[in-house]
């Protein structure tokens, strides 16, 4: 095996290529299907979009609190009315001003059909959004949303009007352009994003100046290549390295290895709604729950996850704004329970089913074995993330195991209203939750938020129609000439870190 060899190589002596070159290089497993932020909803692409575009309001990841960014100031002018003063002085990568014509395009464009947006949860909040002024701009709420200012400050980035006006999506996704501290020099789909540091970036960002002057983003698909070349030089930043491989690497001279908690939540998504067929077996409840009772999820956590990671109770990632367990039904391990569930539903003998899975093998074999000690005899369908998604949204997937990591927004509408406000992500269609998420989204007391989103999630909970696994929990390897800290948002803010 790779490592094998360059662990028993030692390195010595050796010397990352990254600081001699002022290039942060870090790779991934996965790629975005188009660099454009609104458009794809990888990983990959949330934390391109960090260093490349920029939003209106910062969300400061050590306090929390709300910090002006392309706006300046905002004001409620009513519960669904925010106007914002806009930063002067901001220009994008091509050196055009930055005004509000860019806002007032941005996310009126994002909210018709042909923009096709890929995650319409983020901005389906917004009715609207007019110009008071070159540098004022009214943002009209479709009604109450009192975590508007977390997604100004998150998936909601800023793009050109005239240049997006003059190349269309196809042209932007090439050559993309932005306001932030670094500016996209080529896109080579399927292999790399490279990024340097924008000339003229505004003095006064919140982010302050970047340290690092260029950034590559390699798409490396196999771990063990990953790994060889952080441990040769040819990168300098990876991650999702296996809690093994991470054990080796801390051996490993000028390796530096960290595990930190992230908001991303494993769990499985069933066909509740029967659209792959009228029979399928996920439709009944009693299947569902079965299978909730099946999998031994703390040992998942303690034996492959480890790391920090906690096992999820509720359809959201539990520190979020409105998430809560309180009172929800919880599946302990008890395969005993889950044969008599099966047995009760009508397949005493268990059934063959297909489980879809995008990342993370091992973890989706561990379920499969599970499965099958009760009956249930699941075969993997492993694909990319792209296809995977596309299949789902037609109805063709019977039991997802997928993640979320909410766009690193820190509110449960981020993550449970994807999956149950009967978009085309929705699989179980489920009217009274989704009037139970309308409701506490629209709710600005927060007691009374909280109390609405608590009878949603227990009976998302009660028909199984989600099971939450874990929160994820991340090692991150890098060169030891790197100064990196990881955050819990799980994403990586490289204009933080710098040489040593």
């Amino acid at each position: 095996m790779m490592v094998a060899a360059a662990l028993a190589v030692g390195l010595p002596g050796m010397a990352f290529a990254g600081k001699a070159n002022d290039t942060l290089v870090y790779a991934s497993d996965s790629e975005p299907e188009n660099i454009s932020p609104y458009h794809n909803n990888v990983r990959e692409g949330v934390i391109v979009a960090h260093h490349v575009w920029e939003t209106l309001i910062h969300r400061n990841p050590k306090s929390g609190a709300y910090e002006p960014y392309l706006a300046t100031s905002w004001t409620w002018v009513d519960p669904t009315t925010l106007e914002l003063e806009l930063r002067k002085g901001v220009t994008f990568h091509d050196g055009s001003p930055f005004t509000a014509d860019d806002v007032v395009f941005t996310f009126n464009y994002v909210l018709t059909p042909e923009a096709k947006v890929v995650t319409k949860q983020n901005v389906g909040w917004m009715a609207g959004t007019e110009k008071i002024d070159d540098y004022k701009v009214r943002i009209k709420l479709k009604g109450p949303f009192p975590a508007a200012l977390e997604y100004l400050s998150g998936p909601t980035p800023i793009y050109p009007a005239a240049y997006f006006k003059k190349v269309g999506l196809d042209g932007f996704a090439k050559a993309p352009v932005g306001t932030g501290p670094y500016r996209i020099v080529s896109v080579e789909n399927g292999k790399s994003v490279k990024m340097e540091k924008a000339k003229g970036y505004w003095k006064g960002s919140p982010i302050g100046d970047p340290a690092i002057g260029k950034l590559e983003f390699r798409v490396i698909p196999d771990g063990e290549t990953r790994m060889a070349e952080l441990m040769t030089g040819g990168v300098d930043w990876i991650w999702r390295v296996p809690n093994d491989q991470a054990a080796q690497l801390e051996a490993v001279p000028n390796v530096s290895v960290l595990a930190a908690e992230t908001m991303r939540v494993g769990f499985l998504q069933f066909d509740s709604a029967g659209r792959t067929s009228a029979d399928t077996p996920m439709k009944n409840p009693k299947v569902r729950q079965a299978i909730s009772y099946a999998i031994d999820r703390k040992a998942m956590v303690d034996n492959l996850v480890r790391g920090g990671a906690r096992v999820m109770n509720s359809a959201c990632f539990i520190d979020q704004v409105g998430c809560t367990d309180d009172g929800v039904p919880r599946y302990g391990y008890d395969p005993a329970k889950a044969k008599v569930l099966l047995a009760e539903a009508g397949y005493p003998n268990g059934f063959d089913i297909d489980l879809y899975a995008y990342r993370e093998r091992d973890y989706a074999e561990a379920v499969i074995g599970y499965l099958r000690a009760v009956g249930i005899r699941a075969n993997l369908q492993f694909m990319k993330y792209a296809a995977l998604r596309e299949l789902s949204r037609a109805g063709k997937v019977p039991i997802y195991f997928q993640t979320w990591g909410s766009f690193s927004v820190a509110d449960a509408s981020a993550f449970t209203g994807v999956w149950f406000k009967g978009n085309e992500d929705d699989m179980s269609r489920d009217p009274e939750v989704k009037a139970l998420l309308d409701k506490a989204d629209t709710t600005i007391d927060l007691e009374a938020r909280k109390k609405t989103y608590a009878e949603a999630l227990s009976r998302i909970a009660e028909k199984a129609y989600l099971l939450p696994m874990f929160s994820y929990s991340t090692n991150y390897a890098f060169s030891s000439d790197l100064a990196f800290a990881a955050q819990s948002d799980e994403l990586p803010r490289f204009y933080a870190a710098h040489w040593k």
